[in-house]
């Protein structure tokens, strides 16, 4: 049994080692050195210098017709706002409501946000930048880690752990080695390889049954790269079909638009595959616990009977994930004449048609992978023992759960 676990180790480090090698040395290679990027440098020029966003509380409000079209009628106003932070705290403003902010409401007391612009004519200029919105994001990221904490106790609070991580990889390595001009493909793929290293250990503990689910989502997230490549490149996809993106090539053209919607894909894909091969590593193990006499193959056949389960689940989930965040574009489809056919490969749509079947084909794969590879590391190693990990999460758990 010994001899077992042993050669189970050798094995998890002889797929782990190689992949996690190339994961650091992508980061040293593609970390961005810290200089401003030409985007960066295009927007400090565009953008009024030493602008700050204020908080500012509504005093009061004086509606008034600003209708361009009598049969199309709307409400303006003018607010009387006290700056409460910043260089102008204390100051009353007068600012300008449009008709769309004034419609969703604006009324005394509430709390706004202001863009300040200090090199304005005639001394500080402030606008209406958005709503104030702290209060109820703050409440349901409580609620959230309450929820999770007493739910899931501690292999929850890990995984927001995790979460917090991939925000960090995101914003400190992703977003910026985009903006240098980096290869978007290198750039998700090393950025979404060392999100799932520490992301899966970090909640489920090191394992075999954790490196299974880890070499699935490594084998999904390759494919989404190589796969979607291959269709954006014969799609013709530019990237250019929203208004951020549209503002970005604005600031520098020579970004990698059709790599940055490979980008999206692989990036969008880590939550998804992560879920599927984690799922599909457990249910393994726990086929194998109930039955360990089973041979790898009527192991790997049961296994994928709950695997084509989650299949015909999770690919209604990528559809109408991609369909309910499109929802105002596919509106605006429904208005126009065109043939349906049309619109469906129209660059605007096109380009969430093709990152759901990349993504859906991807998570389809990842499956018998992950399927085969934990049957095998099932057979070879003690799953009924555990790693020292395991027993240690155990013990915590248990201790939590009284």
């Amino acid at each position: 049994m010994l001899a077992q676990r042993r050669r189970a180790v050798w094995l998890m480090l002889l797929l782990l080692v190689p992949v996690g090698l190339a994961t650091v040395v992508g980061l040293f290679v593609l970390w961005p050195n810290g200089s401003p990027t030409r985007a960066q440098q295009a927007a400090e020029v565009a953008l009024p210098p030493g602008a700050t966003y204020p908080d500012a509380r509504v005093v009061s409000v004086e509606p008034y017709d600003c209708s361009l079209d009598p049969t199309q009628p709307a409400t303006c106003a003018r607010a009387v706002v006290e700056v409460l932070d910043g260089e102008g705290k204390g100051d009353f403003q007068q600012i300008d409501i449009q008709s769309d902010v004034f419609a969703s409401g604006v009324h005394e007391a509430d709390t706004l946000v202001l863009s300040r612009d200090p090199a304005a004519e005639g001394g500080p200029s402030y606008q209406f930048f958005d709503y104030e919105r702290t209060t109820p994001i703050v409440a349901l990221a409580i609620t959230f880690a309450l929820v999770v904490g007493v739910v899931a106790r501690l292999r929850g609070l890990a995984s927001i752990l995790g979460l917090a991580f991939a925000f960090f990889v995101l914003l400190t390595f992703v977003l910026p080695a985009l903006l240098a001009d980096h290869s978007p493909t290198l750039v998700s793929l090393v950025g979404s390889a060392a999100i799932m290293f520490v992301v899966l250990y970090l909640a489920h503990g090191f394992s075999a049954r954790t490196t299974t689910a880890l070499v699935g989502t490594l084998f999904g997230l390759t494919l989404v790269a190589v796969l979607g490549s291959v269709a954006v490149s014969a799609a013709r996809l530019t990237g250019l079909t929203s208004d951020e993106t549209v503002t970005l090539h604005g600031y520098d053209p020579t970004l990698n638009f059709s790599g940055l919607v490979l980008a999206g894909v692989v990036v969008a894909g880590l939550g998804i595959l992560n879920d599927v091969t984690i799922t599909q590593a457990s249910a393994i193990w726990q086929l194998h616990e109930v039955s360990p006499e089973i041979t790898w193959r009527e192991l790997y056949r049961r296994g994928m009977a709950v695997g084509r389960d989650h299949i015909a689940s999770t690919v209604y989930t990528i559809v109408f994930a991609y369909a309910g965040a499109f929802l105002p574009a596919l509106l605006l489809l429904e208005l126009y004449s065109m043939p349906l056919w049309t619109a469906v490969t129209s660059s605007v749509l096109a380009e969430e048609v093709i990152r759901t079947f990349v993504g859906a084909i991807a998570l389809v794969l990842a499956v018998p992978v992950t399927t085969a590879a934990g049957a095998f590391f099932a057979k070879v190693a003690d799953s009924g023992a555990g790693t020292v990990t395991d027993r240690s999460m155990t013990a915590l758990r248990a201790r939590f759960a009284r």
